[in-house]
């Protein structure tokens, strides 16, 4: 008996043309004087009653089976696991993978979820077009066992590649992103791939990496990658970032992920106008770092959330390492999420709190900061909503605009004129650098529900509106000595605003509307229209 593990269940009976040879046979042995064409003829009757009482045999024979199932345990283990249609890969990869999951199973029930659970973890490899686990008796000399048939198709195509044009609103600029990957090419599981980034005014990235499954004895997934990566922050903290990276994913089960990054950073001001804060970090640094991140998303969808919750913890610490250019610091992010509906149009309440933390460690730690490109920067037009991304969101801001800022330099020109100085011969400010702060808290509220237009329901298109709060500050350990609750609740951004959802398959675009209800002298919010496009 086989049974596939895609639930579909029942015998295996013998094949038509055998029970027609078998119906031959015993007509000869009725009689030798019949002729030729009378036994054919009579094979062919045999063969077509066979045929009508196999799908009623069939039937029943499946409906006993599921009787037995359903009135208890039906004891049966495993007695060998064969694979079939790898040509590539290892069968030690496909047995490690689906082995713990047969091992515990001692009855029929058990045997099919774990075939269920094997199938699933199979396709999560991403090197096969299908997978088929077929559960068939054992040998007939040892009862209540049975054979776990798997069947898998490789990959046809093993080298695939995306390109796409995206667009950024909250930084006014556009980038060209492409990627190739190669599945599977020494027969491990391995995933090897490489992308490149080109931003039009802002980020440029390229980066290779490889990904195995299982490295031996180690049945967690290994990740290795190497970047280089150049971001402009000219226009909004008057310095330029290149970085040169290796990144090591060390664990990575279930909710739980262990990383080892390694970075070659150089800060640079071409403009020549940065503040103090950013020019005391000019320069080359090091960062050696382990960054652990535990998540859990029981939220029904990414896009729209209606009911369940969701929790994100990141823990990093930097300074790894004997080198007094290495960064020393400890960060922590928080980020707790929430989804209940309300009972009518579809209606339902989402609702977030995210709080983050930074400080440094080492000799005169007590009155340093961190870097500017490690702290947390509040505003942008990315939605609440979607990721779980620590405190960043702030509907109604502009990207970088809320928070901590040291005023730029002016420069002087060859005849000692101040290049700030208007034609009416006023002294106009060069502005100031969003440096950023190691304190950062944000909350929001938001309500969706369908529009009274079928057709934007049939489409998932609806409403929601919103009410976005946080606060964001730049302290030193001794300043913290003298940190004031009260004060900080006092000083804390909020919008509120209304808008249309437009969800897709890869994306979730928003116009909006923001009033923006409290912001200070440096901020830099906006009441008015504002496009968000977000990725969960």
């Amino acid at each position: 008996m086989a049974i596939p593990s895609d639930s579909e269940a029942g015998p295996n009976p013998k094949p038509v043309e055998e029970l027609g040879t078998e119906s031959a046979t015993n007509d000869e042995h009725r009689g030798e004087d019949e002729d030729e064409i009378e036994e054919e003829e009579e094979g062919d009757d045999e063969e077509e009653a066979e045929e009508d009482e196999t799908p009623a045999a069939q039937r029943e024979n499946i409906n006993r089976l599921f009787r037995r199932l359903s009135g208890g345990p039906v004891r049966l283990r495993v007695q060998d696991i064969i694979i079939r249609g790898n040509t590539k890969t290892k069968d030690a990869l496909i047995e490690a993978e689906v082995l713990d999951a047969f091992r515990s199973a001692c009855s029929m029930q058990e045997l099919i979820q774990a075939a269920g659970l094997a199938n699933t973890r199979l396709r999560q490899l991403d090197i096969f077009d299908s997978v088929s686990i077929t559960l068939d008796s054992g040998p007939s000399e040892l009862p209540g066992t049975a054979n776990v048939v798997i069947d898998v198709v490789e990959a046809r195509n093993p080298l695939t590649g995306e390109f796409g044009a995206y667009s950024k609103p909250e930084a006014r600029s556009w980038s060209l992103e492409g990627s190739l990957k190669l599945k599977n090419l020494f027969g491990y599981g391995d995933i090897w791939d490489a992308s490149g980034a080109y931003g039009f005014g802002q980020t440029s990235e390229i980066s290779a990496g490889v990904s195995l499954p299982r490295f031996k004895a180690i049945s967690t997934p290994l990740t290795t990658r190497v970047s280089l990566l150049s971001q402009d922050w000219l226009k909004f903290s008057s310095y330029k970032e290149r970085l040169l990276g290796l990144s090591v994913g060390l664990i990575s089960t279930g909710n739980h992920d262990l990383a080892y990054n390694l970075t070659w950073r150089n800060l640079s001001d071409p403009s020549h106008m940065s503040s103090k804060t950013i020019r005391r970090q000019l320069g080359h640094s090091l960062l050696s770092s382990l960054k652990y991140t535990y998540r859990i998303d029981h939220r029904d969808s990414d896009l729209r959330p209606t009911r369940g919750y969701a929790f994100l913890s990141t823990s990093q610490f930097g300074g790894l390492g004997p080198d007094s250019r290495i960064l020393r610091f400890i960060r922590q992010e928080f980020d707790v999420r929430g989804a209940f509906p309300l009972g009518f149009y579809n209606a339902a309440v989402n609702f977030g709190v995210a709080a983050g933390a930074i400080m440094p460690w080492g000799k005169g730690f007590m009155n340093s900061t961190s870097l500017s490109p490690e702290r947390f920067y509040m505003g942008g037009h990315s939605s609440p909503i979607c990721s779980l991304g620590g405190p960043t969101s702030l509907l109604g801001f502009k990207l970088r605009g809320v928070g901590p800022t040291d005023e730029r330099r002016a420069i002087l020109t060859k005849h000692g004129e101040d290049v700030a100085t208007t034609p009416s011969g006023r002294i106009a400010s060069p502005g100031g650098d969003a440096i950023g702060g190691n304190l950062a808290v944000t909350t929001f509220a938001d309500l969706s529900f369908d529009l009274p237009l079928k057709l934007f329901r049939e489409s998932g298109v609806h409403g929601h509106m919103f009410l976005n709060t946080g606060n964001l500050v730049d302290l030193t350990l001794a300043e913290f000595k003298n940190f004031s609750f009260r004060g900080f609740l006092e000083t804390f951004r909020s919008s509120a605003g209304f808008g249309i959802i437009f969800p897709t398959r890869f994306f979730r675009m928003e116009i909006n509307y923001c009033y923006i209800l409290k912001q200070l002298q440096h901020d830099h919010g906006k009441t008015g229209i504002q496009f968000s496009f977000s990725t969960p």
